[in-house]
């Protein structure tokens, strides 16, 4: 299709409530540059119930203006229903490229409305700018597991889609002002909706934050097994941050995969971020490498992580962390 405006939109997740999930937020940092390059509005978009929060949110983190549709169909999320309010919004307003979290929603939901626009689709991204030349969207994103970056355009179809990674970007800074907000009346009938949902069982077990965490300790072949990771958590709890881990050590059953750090597990962006015992192999920075400060601590000293470290320890994980763990306390004291 055609695109009518040079406006480029965010889609803002919610979850049942209606309160906006931190991904969307997040995209409206990049949002905002792409569309001031096109010349054209950030625009959020809200599907779900008790949207004036989401819209509230998206206004004060920067958004020109907010796009609603609030229905019961909408309290939780389904194919059907979301794809086909979304795809009628676009065909309406005809954005030039429309952001979406890499969800567990947006993994479904991206692919969806592209297939039905007939447009292009560049998944899991942890890069975008503009191409200066064609004004395009220049997606980025790991390539060959993930052994290369792949820069990824949609030249000759509207609207550019792609789907975006949490924690990749940080949220902006908060603006205090409101968006304009368009309320849409559109609704899809129950016959049409062909998932239904059952029930809500909430995962019982450890909970990590990995994306909303300011300071991640993360372990790697370092550590040398499951007990090597007390060390690791004591550093953590020390600093109030969190445990984090490298794919060799998940795979390895040291530690559970919701610590993972890299290209298969989260992306993360801390105020700190302490790399132990991890060698830097590609497929990890790739998750962690937007972090403020990275510390590495590791005794080979020609490891790959020293080359992205903005301080580095070469030593024994082991002698190193108990000591960082004595001046910690204090420092507290």
């Amino acid at each position: 299709m055609e695109a009518k405006t040079k406006d480029l939109w965010v889609f803002i997740e919610t979850d049942s409530e209606g309160k906006p999930k931190n991904v969307g937020l997040e995209l409206l940092n990049p949002g905002r540059e792409l569309a001031t390059a096109q010349g054209g509005k950030l625009v959020g978009v809200v599907i779900g119930v008790n949207t004036e929060i989401a819209a509230k949110a998206a206004g004060n983190f920067g958004a020109d203006s907010v796009i609603c549709v609030e229905g019961d169909e909408y309290k939780n999320y389904t194919t059907d229903a979301y794809k086909e309010a979304l795809v009628h919004l676009i065909e309406k307003y005809g954005p030039t490229a429309v952001l979406i979290g890499a969800t567990n929603v947006g993994r479904d939901l991206g692919p969806g409305i592209a297939a039905r626009l007939r447009t292009g689709l560049t998944a899991d991204c942890t890069g975008l700018s503009i191409d200066e030349e064609t004004g395009n969207v220049k997606w980025t994103r790991p390539a060959f597991g993930g052994n290369l970056m792949a820069e990824i355009m949609c030249p000759d179809t509207r609207p550019q889609c792609g789907t975006v990674r949490p924690g990749v970007f940080k949220k902006p800074e908060e603006t205090g002002k409101e968006a304009e907000i368009i309320k849409e009346d559109f609704h899809v009938p129950a016959e049409n909706i062909r998932m239904k949902l059952i029930d809500v069982i909430k995962e019982v077990g450890e909970t990590v934050d990995l994306e909303g965490a300011e300071i991640i300790v993360s372990g790697g072949r370092g550590v040398g097994g499951p007990e090597g990771f007390d060390v690791i958590k004591q550093l953590a709890d020390a600093l109030g941050g969190v445990v984090g881990s490298s794919r060799a050590c998940v795979d390895a059953g040291w530690i559970a995969h919701s610590h993972q750090v890299g290209q298969t597990g989260k992306t993360v962006a801390p105020k700190i971020y302490i790399a132990c015992g991890i060698s830097g192999a590609i497929q990890h920075v790739a998750g962690m490498s937007g972090s403020d400060c990275i510390i590495a601590i590791n005794k080979d000293p020609d490891a790959s992580i020293f080359g992205i470290a903005d301080y580095g320890v070469v030593g024994d994980l082991f002698q190193v962390i108990p000591a960082f763990v004595e001046e910690i306390k204090k420092a507290k004291a």
